[in-house]
């Protein structure tokens, strides 16, 4: 449990311009993450792009993270879905060797009822011989998880240790502190208020700029998590303008943007999902360049 404290972020996926995977520049940014002081690295999350991904290139992708981390830092394996069976079929020792951890999203799509993604989640607890974190990303699912439905999940299952919180909303997230067990870590899924959950009592962060600027984000989590408010805020809003403009026109393509400004990977992505625009890249040009 203590392995998931501080900051994870989620690895997106490099790829060449013929849009095959670009394992040297994988092997860049993992060793970028690992000098830069992140506690963990989230393997085929959505930043990823695995939904693009076939089954022998999430392979290689999971063969090439394991190999350059070697042991150090505690890997978390995205699996998860809106057809539960086909869920419980990932579950298999193979799949999941080499990580400690799974993060699994709340199944989007298909809007379950609160009933349905509590049976969901039991399923996968039931089946899953690694730890959980559960995901919750209201804005990609298109139904939010209410803090009732996790507090069910974390007493009723010991193995589900956690949630990836991703609704943007510091109330729910502040229920979710308040009410769940005091060993299950609440964790941001959102690097905009990442440092109020923090010092609100959660647990760190799953974060998307991290991975381009991992020593100072992750020194943030750390300050926060001590309780050194006026130097974690110095940080954070060092960053502010970095993280809000990475979303402005969605992920990952604009933190493969700010990679490519940083020289670890080109900003290539597989459709549907397209370049940030001309404007954009150049204003995170000018931030790369002056940070």
């Amino acid at each position: 449990m203590k392995s998931f404290i501080g900051t994870g972020v989620a690895l997106v996926t490099p790829f060449k311009q013929d849009l095959s995977i670009d394992i040297a520049a994988l092997e860049r940014i993992v060793q970028h993450n690992i000098d830069g002081g992140v506690e963990y690295l989230v393997v085929l999350g959505t930043t990823a792009e695995t939904a693009t991904l076939s089954k022998e290139e999430q392979s290689l992708v999971k063969e090439t993270v394991i190999k350059v981390n070697n042991g150090k830092l505690p890997l978390v394996l995205g699996v998860g879905g809106n057809h539960t069976a086909e869920v419980i079929n990932q579950l298999n020792e193979e799949n999941l060797k080499g990580f400690d951890a799974i993060l699994s999203v709340s199944p989007y799509y298909n809007k379950p009822t609160q009933e349905g993604i509590y049976e969901h989640f039991k399923m996968i607890a039931e089946n899953s011989p690694l730890p959980i974190i559960v995901y919750n990303v209201p804005g990609r699912t298109a139904s939010n998880m209410l803090p009732s439905t996790v507090v069910r999940l974390a007493n009723d299952f010991k193995n589900i240790i956690g949630i990836k919180e991703a609704a943007g909303d510091l109330v729910q997230a502040m229920e979710l502190i308040r009410t769940t067990p005091n060993d299950f870590l609440v964790i941001s899924g959102d690097d905009i208020i990442t440092l109020p959950m923090v010092l609100a009592g959660g647990a760190g962060v799953i974060s998307v700029i991290g991975e381009a600027f991992p020593k100072d984000f992750s020194q943030m989590v750390r300050l926060g998590l001590d309780r050194n408010v006026d130097e974690a805020y110095k940080i954070h809003y060092k960053l502010t303008d970095a993280i809000n403009m990475i979303f402005e026109q969605g992920n990952p393509g604009g933190i493969k943007e700010v990679f490519k400004h940083l020289g670890l990977c080109e900003n290539y992505l597989r459709l549907p999902l397209v370049n940030v625009n001309n404007e954009l890249s150049n204003k995170l040009a000018a931030y790369v360049n002056n940070y």
